[in-house]
């Protein structure tokens, strides 16, 4: 499953951003029948009140909006109520598996991008198809592609709430107080190597303090720009042969580490507990980090409302090694009992106005090009999320296509990532040594989970 640069402009027109996240669930009975007129989708009982259970994950932000949301559906569809169970990020997933072990998954969970495929193949989630064909679900105005990204095995089985773009956002300040000027797309990695260097040397500060030293997140960028996907297509192994294209990858973190320009793993592991809205590159005390295309919404939140972003580097000109990701899902589970009420509720909620006046894009930017369309039009977005809106489209000469969701093992995948690179920034190995030791440690991980 591939989603091109190509087609997801065609309709999507000013794509976003967002967490990963989906859905699915079981809970009481009732038949609903839909209309999608205005792009609003109202739900009528046949057999009287409906319960619909829904879990997420998020801020208290999140929390709060998302109860706004589930009241106004209430008060526009009476007969429908709603069981809702928010959640922080840690413990969420392993709730979710007990809850689906146990045959109490909620009638709508958001999911994440890297379980989806999982929880799809194990057939925990409802295929949502006969709805998106009878109107109940209207994905009329969602991208074809993204569309496609939640339908695993022929079976849709999640509806992307947003998209999003891997970034590298930057202090402006720190950069200016080095006397570096900031970066244009289409600076390389020497680029940023020497910049990180260059504020380290000049102010004391980092020149990146993100995660991506310590886990696979930016290395699946890394990868593709050497025309290779970082997991084969079945699977059952990396998607290339050249451990060499690690080995470069790590040396690059060692020598920022080494430099100080990069936080060593001590630093690091305190520098995770300030959360994101307190990391050195929003409190002036790194020039760098790296995220999702909402950290400038993020940062202004938390009081910085100078940080810019830009694409991430590259090796060489006309690297795509960018992609579109599918953001939050809603999925609806196979036990839930209300699956037509819940897909109904998923419609209004990716359509509506009344919803997206609610949210205001706290998910990320929209899937639905009407909603976007929505809210750039009704002038109240900030410059941090119109920055949102429009990154993508800045973005858009350096994505090739969107890889699969990431395969069954990846905790595991990540989490010898991380004990290796521990290794080697302790210098207990080389970077020759500890590309090799991830190689055979995913290859392995990954047949025994595909």
């Amino acid at each position: 499953m591939k989603i091109s640069r190509r087609n997801f402009l065609k309709t999507a027109g000013v794509a976003g951003m967002a967490g990963a996240l989906a859905a699915c669930g079981g809970s009481s009975s009732s038949t609903v029948a839909s209309s999608a007129a205005s792009g609003s989708t109202a739900a009528s009982a046949a057999d009287g009140d409906v319960t619909i259970r829904i879990t997420w994950w998020g801020g208290q932000t999140r929390h709060d909006l998302t109860q706004k949301v589930l009241d106004k559906y209430t008060e526009l569809n009476p007969h429908v109520h709603f069981e809702a169970t928010p959640s922080g990020w840690d413990g969420y997933f392993e709730k979710l598996a007990t809850d689906t072990a146990t045959g109490g998954m909620a009638d709508i969970v958001q999911m994440d991008y890297m379980f989806i495929s999982t929880y799809a193949k194990n057939g925990s989630l409802a295929d949502l198809t006969s709805y998106a064909s009878d109107g109940t679900l209207d994905i009329t105005n969602m991208d074809e592609a993204l569309a496609e990204a939640g339908t695993i095995g022929g079976k849709l089985v999640g509806l992307p709430l947003a998209t999003s773009l891997i970034t590298f956002v930057y202090n402006p300040s720190v950069l200016e107080e080095a006397g570096v000027a900031a970066p244009q797309a289409g600076w390389t990695w020497d680029d940023f190597v020497s910049i990180c260097k260059t504020v380290k040397e000049k102010t004391g500060k980092y020149g990146f303090c993100g995660s991506s030293c310590y886990d696979t997140n930016l290395l699946n960028h890394w990868v593709r720009q050497y025309g290779v996907p970082l997991f084969a297509e079945d699977n059952k192994s990396l998607g290339f042969d050249d451990v060499q294209i690690l080995t470069d990858y790590l040396e690059m973190w060692k020598d920022l580490i080494d430099a100080g320009a990069a936080p060593n793993p001590d630093e690091y592991e305190q520098i995770k507990t300030l959360g994101t809205e307190a990391s050195p590159v929003i409190t002036n005390g790194s020039a760098f980090d790296y995220s999702w295309s909402n950290i400038t919404v993020i940062a202004a939140n938390a009081g910085n409302k100078t940080l810019k972003m830009v694409v991430p580097p590259v090796k060489k000109a006309g690297d795509k090694a960018l992609w579109y990701k599918p953001g939050m899902f809603f999925c609806v589970a196979e036990t839930s009992k209300v699956k037509e009420a819940a897909a109904a509720f998923i419609s209004w909620f990716l359509n509506s106005d009344e919803a997206n006046d609610i949210m205001m894009g706290e998910r990320g930017t929209p899937s639905v090009s009407t909603t976007r369309d929505h809210l750039i039009a009704s002038g109240m977005l900030s410059a941090q999320q119109q920055d949102m809106f429009n990154y993508p489209t800045e973005a858009a000469d350096f994505c090739g296509d969107t890889p699969a969701p990431d395969p069954s093992g990846i905790s595991e995948v990540n989490n010898q990532f991380r004990d290796i690179a521990y290794s080697l920034y302790y210098d207990q190995t080389t970077p020759a040594e500890a590309a090799q030791q991830f190689y055979d440690a995913a290859n392995s991980i990954l047949a025994a989970n595909n």
